[in-house]
């Protein structure tokens, strides 16, 4: 079935079950369904214009996929994905690096993108998902990073401690998760580790204040919000419509997903 046709089928079974669509609820999850059609159309254009490799940003070069396991491909392919993330990305370069624990890795964008920006670090990439894991595991050896990128499945506080005293990035996007896998008081190691968290609220209330109680007292936290994207888009992609435009840079959120960069006391 084309994504054309899932989407009609979508349409037509949610506008049969749902008559009263003036609910701003019942509009609002149209609206999105098909932005997420169209944002699939625009990945797969951007695939037969430029194949699979990310074009934009820190992982430039890196070959990814022609389907993400989870979240829109688009800004993946053309490395604007989170951007507000590159310029801490690009801090670490100089800070002697040893290894990074990626929670909750989906494909690996950033287990495998990582691990080509930084030649000298290995990665310890986690999915609770098999499907991720094995997706995870065909994107390092396609990039030729399997040697560095180590596959594991639950990943618990505790398992940081077998991490203790070595230069870490805990880069973790858990969807809400976060709230279960960060905490201090079961892996004391942490308070030594640089931190990069999307938090979700949306998912756990209050997450986002609980993180920032738990490391105030060993890290200096920076808030990082979404914001307009300035990466560049190809040539091609201003001939669009005005919309398609902004749904090449859409990463598919639901609200506000702000990331915590912590930085250890040292």
């Amino acid at each position: 079935m084309s994504i054309h046709e899932q989407a009609a089928r979508w349409l037509r079974r949610y506008v049969a079950e749902i008559p009263d669509l003036e609910q701003p609820k019942h509009l609002d999850d149209i609206l999105r369904k098909l932005a997420i059609w169209r944002s699939r159309l625009i990945a797969n254009t951007i695939i037969a214009h430029h194949g699979v490799t990310v074009l934009e940003g820190p992982f430039a070069g890196m070959e990814y996929v022609s389907r993400a396991t989870e979240g829109a491909l688009a800004p993946r392919l053309f490395g604007s994905y989170e951007s507000e993330l590159h310029p801490y990305l690009e801090a670490l370069r100089d800070t002697g690096l040893e290894c990074v624990i990626d929670v909750g890795c989906a494909e690996g964008y950033y287990a495998v993108g990582l691990a080509r920006m930084f030649p000298d670090v290995s990665v310890h990439a986690h999915d609770t998902d098999a499907a991720a894991r094995e997706a995870c595991a065909e994107l390092a050896a396609r990039n030729g990073v399997s040697d560095r990128v180590v596959i594991g499945g639950e990943f618990s506080p505790e398992d940081f401690q077998a991490f203790a005293g070595r230069n870490a990035l805990v880069f973790v996007d858990a969807e809400g998760a976060e709230d279960d896998v960060l905490i201090p008081e079961r892996a004391p190691a942490l308070a030594g580790m640089r931190i990069i968290v999307e938090t979700h609220d949306i998912f756990r209330r209050g997450v986002k204040q609980r993180l920032i109680e738990r490391f105030t007292p060993t890290h200096d936290i920076v808030e990082v919000r979404q914001g307009a994207k300035t990466t560049p888009l190809p040539e091609w992609v201003g001939q669009l419509g005005h919309l398609d435009q902004l749904l090449a840079y859409w990463e598919w959120r639901r609200g506000p997903t702000p990331w915590l960069v912590m930085s250890p006391r040292r």
